[in-house]
């Protein structure tokens, strides 16, 4: 038998049979509806080769939203400035007065990789139809089919956390065209399919012509999250090809959707819908997954990656740090312009970089401090040992750098500079400052002037601790038969990595394994607690929260996002962690405060009153007309 396929889609009724689609109210219907439209070309995708050049093409579509990621997560949120070097696009971007053109607003990109998801996916389940049949053994397809659909839930919750709401791409959309036609259409979409059937070589035994109506809609992020946070479970066998069978690397795991990837995800979404036990449930066996392989909890805190090897993180694709890595290798001509962006060195263009509050989160911490403390007096406490300034692990010549001209400042010179800082000797620091600027650093570690092919890490094991943390600062549980909190293990996670029962030796914390996490170093909740001075690390007094636990809470939760802003600064999150914050909270000034504190003068308390309105949090879609803001009945 011989079955001869074709597919053909207008944008106008044209054939014979119209079908309107009756859409239930629910999510999951909507997001993958059976519209007997699977069809598939003659002999596509016969080799498994072939289905693997479909897979990495996912990739090289996912690599081409890395710039927008960094300028978007970062340059509208506190961490991030533009230079007098930097174009209109980005200064749009800075001053939250995008225009429709803006390179980095388009949300193409984010079509195009939906679009390859959905064809793929639908290959893979016309094809091999045992993908959607949980019961049959577990292949490569399964896990191909597993990338697939995380992909394709990770652009939708990325896209909406950047666009507030984004148009919905039928499953049966699979090109750039199909879906530029779609968007641009009036208020229904025909979406026309031809079936040729030839049986034996006759070519005139089954001719239909199908034309289904798409109705369009825009979804919102509580639609995407109900909708994926469901249809992954359920529809996912397992989640990553094995490359490395083939190659032996196993970097491999971690440069493809995986199993802990897809937990991160799970657990992202989870945590931004405020559902802690189910954030909780896919962080978990991230926590605690013992490998032996990795001698331990494979993505523990240990000391793999402390103290002076928290850089090799970012020199390299690290399999018990890094959950998901877009890998970029420029002897195949897979780049960005990461450091086109923030280099200060010909012919890179320095148009972005640090600002004033991003180095004062790694300069104004501070290691061997020596509390008195006077629980009954607070007012007799005192500094016995103010301690040496500066985190030097994560901060000066790894997350940024001080530059004068081609010449990078090296850990003593800028340790000078603090310690003169904490003596008020503000000439001094005048004198060895000048001619001195800042640059992000993290993406030329290792690299020179024209490489521009540093990794871009999209989950991190230090990323899920932080989220644990926060999880574990609000989360009503079972804690010893009684329904609590254990702020006591939000801490562990943050400061000192004993957050098993019981505790694993080998763990270090976040803060930890920068030296940061023992005795008066450490993030502390008690009555009260204590305020420095950024500089001199002196005390100026103290926060009173006896009998508050909600205000305990909320000063722990900042603690953990100023770390998380020490820990992964520039890598595209922070803008959403705001955001966040600021809805768990009911807030919208903790976003708008904190983005309008790098501004000065009128300028700040205009972005700041731009800011109160959540609606300008996101990025304007190009306009779009006749489009529902409710799911088809």
């Amino acid at each position: 038998m011989m079955n001869n396929r074709k597919i053909k889609r207008l944008a106008k009724p044209a054939l014979l049979l119209v079908l309107v689609l009756t859409l239930v109210s629910s999510c999951e219907e909507f997001f993958h509806p059976d519209q007997a439209l699977i069809i598939m070309e003659d002999d596509f995708h016969k080799t498994w080769n072939e289905y693997r050049s479909a897979e990495m093409g996912l990739y090289s579509l996912q690599q081409e939203l890395v710039e927008q990621l960094v300028v978007l997560g970062e340059l509208r949120g506190d961490l991030l400035e533009i230079t007098d070097g930097a174009d209109n696009d980005l200064k749009e971007i800075y001053n939250f007065s995008i225009s429709s053109g803006n390179k980095y607003a388009s949300p193409n990109n984010f079509y195009m990789l939906i679009a390859a998801c959905n064809n793929l996916a639908l290959k893979l389940e016309s094809e091999i139809p045992e993908v959607l049949d949980k019961s049959a053994p577990e292949t490569q397809y399964d896990r191909l089919y597993g990338e697939v659909l995380c992909m394709r839930a990770w652009t939708y919750f990325t896209a909406v956390k950047i666009y507030g709401e984004v148009p919905y791409i039928w499953p049966s959309l699979t090109s750039a065209d199909e879906i530029n036609a779609y968007l641009q259409s009036p208020q229904t979409y025909y979406d026309v399919s031809e079936i040729i059937y030839s049986i034996d070589g006759h070519n005139n035994d089954t001719i239909t012509h199908d034309t289904i109506i798409l109705e369009r809609a825009l979804v919102n992020m509580p639609m995407v999250i109900d909708t994926f946070t469901r249809q992954l479970p359920d529809r996912i066998k397992a989640v990553g090809v094995v490359h490395n069978l083939d190659n032996g690397d196993q970097t491999w795991d971690v440069t493809v959707w995986n199993t802990g990837a897809y937990r991160a995800l799970m657990g992202e979404m989870h945590l931004f819908n405020s559902n802690l036990g189910e954030a909780y449930s896919y962080f978990s066996p991230i926590l605690n997954f013992n490998d032996p392989g990795a001698s331990g909890i494979k993505y523990g805190l240990d000391n793999k990656f402390s103290y002076d090897r928290w850089i090799s993180i970012f020199e390299g694709v690290e399999v018990d740090e890094h959950l998901l890595t877009l890998k970029f290798d420029k002897s195949y001509q897979q780049q960005h312009s990461l450091q086109t962006l923030f280099s200060v060195q010909s012919p890179n263009q320095y148009m972005l970089k640090p600002t004033r509050i991003a180095i004062e989160n790694w300069e104004t911490i501070w290691s061997e401090t020596d509390i008195r403390k006077n629980a009954s007096n607070p007012e007799q406490t005192y500094m016995a040992q103010k301690g040496v300034p500066g985190d030097f692990y994560r901060g000066n010549m790894v997350s940024y750098a001080y530059m004068r001209g081609s010449e990078m400042l090296t850990n003593d010179e800028v340790r000078r500079i603090l310690s003169l800082k904490s003596i008020g000797n503000d000439r001094e620091v005048e004198i060895l400052s000048k001619g001195v600027d800042t640059v992000v650093y993290k993406y030329s570690i290792n690299k020179d002037i024209f490489d521009h092919d540093a990794n871009f890490i999209l989950y991190r094991a230090s990323a899920i601790h932080l989220y644990a943390a926060e999880i574990y600062a609000y989360w009503l549980h079972d804690v010893n038969g009684n329904l609590n909190t254990d702020v006591n293990k939000s801490l562990k996670l943050l400061n000192n990595g004993a957050y098993k029962d019981p505790p694993d030796g080998s763990q270090m914390g976040v803060r930890g394994r920068v030296g940061f996490g023992s005795a008066d170093d450490a993030i502390y909740i008690e009555n009260q607690i204590y305020q420095h001075d950024p500089y001199s690390n002196e005390i100026t007094g103290y926060l009173d929260f006896t009998s508050d636990l909600p205000g305990k809470q909320a000063y722990l939760e900042d603690q953990i996002i100023t770390e998380r802003a020490r820990e992964l600064a520039f890598e595209g999150m922070r803008f959403y962690d705001l955001m966040r914050i600021s809805k768990k909270r009911g807030d919208p000034s903790y976003l708008a405060d904190k983005v309008a504190a790098k501004f000065s003068g009128a300028k700040a308390e205009q972005i700041r009153q731009h800011l109160m309105d959540e609606a300008n949090w996101y990025v304007p879609l190009p306009e779009v007309t006749n489009w529902s803001e409710d799911l088809p009945e």
